[in-house]
């Protein structure tokens, strides 16, 4: 996520083209984690009744600093239009600030804006193939503290792995 945000700026949102199995979302929480901007991360799903939510969101957030994440842009063809605008009158913004941050996910839909598209930066993430990749993808989430932050910690850590395998599995 570092190297991705280097080529992000205010003007430029990263659009996540969700695959089968694979969700972002928590890489990018872990990211704002990491760069103390969680509490300054607004999320919403998109769907019925939440644009004028969003296009809230994003106003606030331009002129305040904070990230912005527009989930599951797919299932909101009515906000598509509407998010066109806003990303294109981003540069006319005299109030933005550096800081802010438009995230996207969204399945490929043809209904997606082509200008959005042509000034954000796209990434697709493909979920691991095989268990030992599910393995390292679900203790990549996991931290040391985290797993030694248990009583019986060589129990707990069995379990985590048990947990884990079968995760992998399925």
């Amino acid at each position: 996520m570092e190297s991705i945000y280097v080529d992000t700026d205010q003007l430029t949102p990263l659009i996540f083209i969700l695959s089968t199995g694979a969700d972002p979302t928590e890489q990018l929480y872990k990211f704002a984690r990491d760069r103390d901007m969680m509490e300054n991360l607004g999320t919403i799903s998109l769907g019925q009744g939440q644009t004028k939510k969003a296009l809230d969101l994003i106003e606030v957030s331009c002129k305040e600093g904070h990230w912005v994440l527009l989930q599951n842009c797919h299932l909101s063809q009515e906000f598509m239009p509407h998010l066109e605008k806003a990303v294109l009158k981003l540069p006319d913004n005299t109030e933005m600030n550096p800081n802010f941050r438009l995230y996207l996910t969204s399945t490929p839909i043809e209904f997606f804006p082509v200008s959005v598209l042509q000034n954000g930066v796209k990434l697709t993430t493909e979920p691991p193939r095989g268990i030992k990749a599910n393995l390292k993808r679900s203790y990549a989430e996991i931290s040391d503290a985290w797993l030694n932050d248990c009583k019986k910690e060589a129990i707990y850590r069995k379990m985590v792995f048990g947990v884990s395998f079968f995760h992998a599995i399925v």
